[in-house]
């Protein structure tokens, strides 16, 4: 059966764990593998990791550390960062990971998300859309390279391409929510949703559980993903990996489906 599905994201640095604010000003916070302990002990959906810096220094997938994740992690793990090829995807796969996520490359190479999908299936395959107003009209717009290089193309345009091209689901990103911690951008989900029909996942904004809450309100089956929200705690952002408990959690998607009957 298919539920919301509460995912942190964790974003790596140098080998280390840092958190941004509109995909600048990294924070170091730790170290990921001490990170991917404590999630395990706290029982969390999914795992979604990023190396931020491996496709604008032109890197290769630090596999390394991939496999340290991986052998670490006890619940589903997403990757992306510096994969640009079928054969880095299928490393990755192999050593251990569930699904890799493209970006960059996939706008870069669309028909690489129909070549992975062959070798590894759709579901392994992820495409990270990064999104920020631009332009006179301050309309949606896919960004690369951490937000600096424009696409031209909207959202909900390149959602319905990666589809059409065998991805299986599409993250979300709101650059100009990262970090802020005030909520998900509902307006840039919407138009995005409308669009598709795969598995969606939200990511940028969110502050607080009752901001998960709305979101899975408002869309029902959709991943909830965050990374500030599950590193940082309270009102001077001091470094706390946090993840609601299986109660907590049940109680919070629960609560988000009274609300929606409600409404009916």
């Amino acid at each position: 059966m298919l539920r919301p599905r509460i995912i942190p994201c964790l974003l790596i640095q140098n080998g280390g764990l840092v958190k941004t604010v509109n995909f600048g000003s990294p924070k170091y916070v730790g170290d990921p593998l001490n990170a991917v302990r404590i999630f395990n002990e706290k029982e969390v959906d999914e795992l979604i990791v990023i190396d931020i810096d491996a496709t604008v220094h032109k890197r290769e997938p630090d596999y390394a550390l991939i496999k340290s994740l991986a052998a670490e992690c006890r619940m589903p793990l997403c990757y992306g960062g510096g994969v640009k090829t079928v054969e880095q995807i299928q490393t990755i796969i192999g050593l251990g990971v569930e699904k890799v996520a493209l970006s960059s490359a996939a706008l870069a190479d669309p028909e690489l998300v129909s070549r992975a999908a062959e070798k590894v299936g759709s579901q392994s395959v992820v495409v990270i859309l990064d999104v920020k107003k631009s332009g006179l009209f301050r309309k949606y717009e896919v960004f690369t390279h951490n937000g600096s290089r424009g696409s031209g193309v909207g959202p909900a345009e390149l959602a319905k391409k990666m589809q059409a091209l065998g991805a299986g689901e599409i993250v979300i990103n709101s650059i100009e929510r990262d970090g802020q911690m005030k909520g998900y951008d509902v307006d840039l989900i919407d138009t995005v949703r409308a669009a598709i029909t795969l598995p969606m996942t939200a990511l940028g904004g969110a502050g607080s559980l009752q901001d998960v809450s709305d979101l899975i309100r408002r869309f029902d089956i959709i991943g909830a993903a965050a990374g500030s929200l599950f590193v940082f705690k309270g009102t001077y952002r001091a470094v706390l990996i946090n993840y609601p408990n299986r109660q907590d959690k049940d109680a919070l998607v629960l609560k988000a489906g009274q609300r929606n009957e409600s409404a009916i």
